[in-house]
């Protein structure tokens, strides 16, 4: 199977698992508990129908959108995740190439393989910092101001991560960041020389944006659940998330609402985006999909500030029913993930260019001219 041949995100995901050892695989395609809330992100856009318009003239297909002051070539943000060097040699570089020519946003981690001054150097299209906060207030302070000398658009502060999912795959395989090979890892790292041989001979890995303050993730190896669990701050409350808001001054988005009364507060406190997102599936089991939510938190909110809907997108028309219910764009990590592993930036623009290709096509299938022309009329629920 060649990138050629990946036409939609399950492909890019079969191609991905044949390149990665296991536990890296398993750590980006995996979920909390039983899943059920990750496949239930996807499949809540196949409860909703799609009502087209005909003889609209819909020759020439407009799909901008202007999303947190930044207006981009098509409404589909590449959401911040971590550890993407992990995936692919060329990580977050290879990912911010490809959403530079396509003209979106593309957002880094606080638990980013490149730095905040390397991604503020070199991309020139909008650009995201995913901010956790951690016990160590220096830390969040440094992550701030470095952000803000490197020109970065705006700050997304994370907050559905207190405390790390259960995430039942990564402790069967033992995935930590660094790798550590075990006794039931070992095969599955040592099957896929390509990767082992590109993770040990190019440039050490680490996470640049956290090792001044801290060894865990880049020196000493650990889960991720064990990371949030220990380094993260669990007392994160309002107050703490408008102090960052004021101490930031810029676009501010909370990514991980799921409430109309958490996005109600979110606005309150100068909240200029939410995310409408369950981490895909990665934290709280048993919770709805943001697309199940959207409705009510676009009416809520949606004349005061741009709502997102993050999470289990897979196709073009999952992104047209979530604008014709009123968020301004999606966004998503898998959906670009699985391609980056495939073939790095290459794969990356591929997937792109597949998921503007049916954004385009399914907007004239439509009959919409504009992404304003997608409203609640087009849509039935089963």
């Amino acid at each position: 199977m060649r990138l050629t041949d990946c036409h939609n995100v399950q492909d890019f995901r079969q191609l991905a698992k044949k390149r990665l050892p296991g536990p890296v695989f398993h750590y980006i395609d995996g979920g909390a508990d039983d899943e059920v809330t990750k496949a239930r992100n996807t499949a809540a856009y196949e409860e909703c129908d799609l009502v087209p318009s005909v003889l609209t003239g819909a020759e020439n297909i407009d799909m901008r959108t202007t999303v947190m002051g930044k207006e981009i070539a098509m409404p589909l943000l590449l959401s911040p995740t971590a550890l993407q060097r992990l995936f692919h040699w060329q990580g977050e570089r290879g990912v911010a190439r490809a959403a530079q020519k396509f003209d979106t946003w593309f957002g880094i981690s606080s638990l980013a393989t490149v730095s905040i001054e390397e991604i503020g150097a070199t991309v020139t299209s909008p650009k995201l910092f995913q901010l956790y906060v951690h016990k160590d207030i220096g830390l969040n302070s440094s992550m701030i101001e470095r952000c803000k000398a490197a020109k970065f658009d705006a700050i997304a502060l994370t907050v559905d991560t207190i405390v790390g999912g259960n995430r039942e795959r990564c402790l069967r395989t033992g995935f930590t960041s660094p790798p550590r090979l075990t006794p039931s890892s070992a095969l599955s790292f040592a099957s896929h020389p390509h990767w082992m041989l590109n993770y040990l001979c190019r440039e050490k890995f680490s996470l640049p944006n956290l090792d001044t303050h801290v060894a865990e993730g880049s020196n000493v190896a650990i889960s991720v659940a064990n990371y949030f669990n220990t380094m993260l701050d669990q007392s994160m409350d309002w107050k703490m998330a408008e102090t960052i808001r004021n101490d930031w001054g810029g676009e501010f988005c909370l990514k991980g609402i799921m409430s109309v009364e958490d996005a109600r507060r979110a606005a309150d406190i100068g909240a200029t985006a939410i995310m409408v997102s369950n981490h895909g599936g990665r934290q709280l089991d048993g919770g709805r999909a943001p697309f199940d939510q959207l409705a009510e938190i676009v009416d809520a909110v949606g004349d005061r500030l741009d709502v997102i809907c993050d999470g289990g997108i897979q196709r073009g028309s999952h992104v047209l029913k979530a604008l014709s219910v009123g968020a301004k764009a999606c966004s998503g990590g898998r959906l670009y993930l699985y391609a980056l592993a495939a073939g790095g930036q290459a794969g990356v623009e591929r997937t792109l260019d597949n998921f503007q290709t049916e954004i385009e096509r399914d907007m004239k299938l439509m009959g919409a001219r504009t992404v304003k022309d997608l409203t609640r009329e087009n849509l039935r629920w089963r």
